[in-house]
């Protein structure tokens, strides 16, 4: 690997592994403590007989390092939060899990467990790298509930495209500074190529355009259904759905749909981003990354169908609590291996094996490696037949700086990335966490609507003038009005601390 990469490892294992944690970490001849990993995959899940080879790779790392055994337990991310709730909710054994933009609402229903000792004595040197400012994101009340995902974060809304379509249609990629200034972008491909959707969803229900816009910090709500929002440097807590912002982007999209540039079912489908890419009928999606385009783009290649891709930059970076803790990873409040758990969790952000049998699997089985210590599947195969990878999930496991990058990507571009963290814009807001815990009726009405209206209205299947207003009313009556009150009232008493 690359000078960086190196100096990164050397720096992580140069504390002495887990020498704060009590107990002998492999006693011979006792019992291994049986740990669940939860984690979200945007591949495939792979059938047991692959997963094993995966597991059994990653127990001769763990009984040796930390007398434990794992178990693998992949949920497909469409599942993910329902999934691990219902889970844990029903006694099933899962230790450790991630938030996927749900740190809040496992604070409120006690299925965290509070991590601030352990993180000293059973996981110090990933304390050191991930570092107070980001692990400030994840405290509760003074303790802390969990550990960000270590990876390139000052995200930025892109749009990944078809690089040949481009080419072929003479489309000026270079003049596209904005969202708005796809319009013409699409009207160009819907001209020259009518049975092709410019557009794709990036998830059921949203098509990327209200995904992170510069300047907007959700007060810890989930970026797909914002209750309560602060813009810019004004430190009053606003309604988004009455602003100019959202009303604008709204009207643009529903544009977009007259139009044809979007798919007619984009509100309900369930296909993702990249299928709807691979069927080669799609121009291109939106959605918000922190790697350089040319990263972004070559590492959506193989799960698109082998199409050249390119990728435009929309908007700039904007730090906040909740894109800092949107991908925590926490340890369940009833796991029965706490110990054990957090140095498996220690691992997976210090240990570079143990983060690329996750990553990409077993390698020259499920992967190779090129001189330049890039990964590719081996030859003839690509991620929906290989055996087994979470190649896409690199972003959401543990530490993505000792991931093997994909083929034409650039392990120089990782200290571009970590200068981005560095050079971000931060809300106001850095470190404010809102407690729901005494507004749960009402944040369940709440979203019970938002679930009932955002999906047409992010999609443009409805209009916007007509249903914005009934959804407002819907948001009032269901108590939406109590949560904006609660908010500025905590982040009135968090400013003044």
């Amino acid at each position: 690997m690359k000078k960086f990469l190196a100096i990164l490892l050397a720096a992580v294992l140069a504390v002495s592994l887990f020498a704060g944690c009590s107990g002998s970490d492999a006693a011979s001849g006792s019992e291994y403590d049986q740990v669940v990993y939860a984690y979200a995959t945007f591949n495939n899940i792979p059938t047991e007989e692959a997963l094993d080879e995966v597991e059994e790779a990653i127990n001769v790392i763990t009984r040796e390092k930390i007398n434990a055994e794992i178990t693998l337990k992949p949920i497909s991310i469409a599942e993910y939060s329902q999934s691990v709730s219902l889970s844990l909710q029903g006694g099933e054994k899962i230790d450790i899990m991630e938030s996927l933009g749900d740190f809040n609402n496992y604070l409120s229903t006690g299925m965290a467990l509070d991590i601030t000792e352990l993180i000293d004595t059973c996981a110090p040197e990933t304390k050191e790298l991930v570092g107070e400012d980001w692990l400030a994101a994840c405290e509760y009340q003074g303790a802390l509930y969990g550990i960000p995902d270590y990876k390139p974060l000052a995200l930025t809304p892109m749009i990944i495209y078809r690089q040949d379509v481009a080419d072929e249609l003479g489309l000026d990629m270079d003049s596209v500074t904005c969202i708005e200034d796809l319009s013409e972008i699409f009207a160009q491909i819907k001209e020259a190529k009518p049975d092709m959707t410019p557009l794709a969803i990036v998830e059921t229900g949203n098509v990327g355009v209200f995904n992170l816009p510069y300047g907007v910090d959700y007060l810890s709500d989930d970026y797909n259904q914002p209750i309560g929002v602060l813009i810019g440097d004004d430190m009053t807590v606003q309604d988004f759905y009455s602003t100019d912002l959202f009303l604008e982007k709204a009207a643009m999209v529903r544009d977009w749909y007259n139009n044809g540039y979007l798919m007619k079912d984009a509100a309900t489908t369930t296909s993702t981003s990249t299928e709807l890419m691979a069927s080669g009928n799609y121009f291109g999606w939106i959605a918000a990354y922190s790697y350089p385009e040319a990263d972004t783009a070559a590492s959506f290649v193989s799960q698109c169908g082998g199409y050249p891709l390119g990728a435009k930059t929309l908007d700039k970076a904007y730090l906040t609590t909740g894109g800092t803790n949107a991908i925590t990873w926490m340890l369940a409040a009833n796991t029965k291996v706490p110990e054990a758990a957090m140095k498996f969790l220690n691992l997976t952000y210090t240990d570079a094996e143990i983060a690329n049998l996750i990553i990409w699997g077993i390698e020259g089985r499920d992967y190779v490696l090129d001189e330049n210590g890039n990964a590719a599947y081996p030859e003839g195969q690509d991620a929906t037949t290989v055996p087994y990878t979470a190649q896409i999930s690199c972003g959401v496991v543990g530490n993505q700086f000792i991931q093997y990058l994909p083929v034409g990507s650039s392990y120089e571009s990782l200290e571009w990335e970590l200068e981005q963290n560095r050079t971000a814009d931060v809300s106001p807001a850095m470190g404010f966490s809102f407690d729901s815990t005494n507004y749960t009726t009402q944040y369940t009405a709440v979203r019970n609507v938002l679930t009932q209206y955002l999906p047409g209205i992010f999609c443009g299947s409805v209009d916007p003038e007509t249903e914005v207003p009934k959804m407002i009313e819907a948001l009032n009556n269901a108590g939406y009005q109590d949560i904006l009150a609660a908010k500025q009232e905590q982040l009135d008493a968090w400013l003044a601390q």
